[in-house]
């Protein structure tokens, strides 16, 4: 932080940390669209072979991008919030449930899903024979928006990133997106919650279930029979893999 602070000191260390974002943006860009290596040269790939099987650069984990977030204040979020709301469960989990934003009570816990609708979903995990330890829970944005309101487009943005590197550090073979936000925001689309569910969806080599938010289920318990639907097809693919 002290590096950024000093405005002439710091401009070398800043224009390196441009370039390296720039890159960084650049080889996701070519992973996204299946560049898996490049040809190398000969001096090229033993300097490679130097670092001793090691990857740089490649091994992410959750910790690395929590201290990444720091206090984070990308958006206007941070200026209300108690807690930053990370996620919580198996770093290992070949399954992760996602929703929208922290309520009132993860704000304050720091902890996804644990106020009314946080115990539905323990239900529903448990009735696919599974526990909250097995799982990844998290969110798509962190913070919470003010009054529990679907988060704005740009604050999406601001924490979509920290989300899609949760994801390349866990590495699920599933996930069970709840609700419109978490659904829409991983499929790139503006397709109703209704018309998605029910069905997987394949991004990026995960399985991804689009099902109702267990808030919605509180307000509309008719809605739980096809949340129910979706799960036993999640559970039927799980215990298959």
């Amino acid at each position: 932080m002290s590096i950024i602070q000093n405005n002439n000191a710091s401009l070398p260390a800043k224009k390196l940390a441009v370039s390296i974002e720039g890159i960084k943006n650049y080889l996701g860009f070519l992973s996204e669209i299946g560049v898996t290596g490049f040809d190398c040269s000969e001096k090229s790939l033993r300097i490679i072979q130097s670092w001793g099987g090691k990857k740089p650069f490649l091994n992410e984990t959750l910790e690395k991008i929590i201290t990444d977030m720091g206090e984070c204040r990308q958006c206007s979020l941070c200026n209300k919030r108690t807690n930053i709301v990370f996620g919580s469960g198996n770093p290992d989990a070949r399954l992760v449930f996602v929703g929208k934003a922290p309520g009132s009570d993860e704000d304050i816990k720091g902890v996804p899903f644990v106020g009314e609708a946080g115990r539905l979903l323990t239900k529903i995990i448990e009735a696919i024979k599974l526990s909250r330890d097995q799982v990844y829970i998290c969110n798509i944005v962190k913070c919470r928006p003010p009054g529990n309101r679907n988060p704005s487009a740009d604050e999406i943005m601001a924490c979509l990133p920290f989300f899609k590197r949760q994801m390349k550090a866990i590495q699920p073979k599933f996930i069970c997106a709840m609700g419109s936000v978490a659904a829409q925001t991983i499929l790139g689309t503006t397709i109703p919650i209704s018309k998605l569910r029910g069905t997987f969806y394949d991004v990026m080599g995960i399985r991804v279930m689009p099902t109702y938010h267990p808030a919605d289920l509180l307000r509309n318990e008719n809605k739980k029979r096809e949340v129910w639907e979706d799960m036993k097809q999640l559970m039927c693919e799980y215990n298959e893999v």
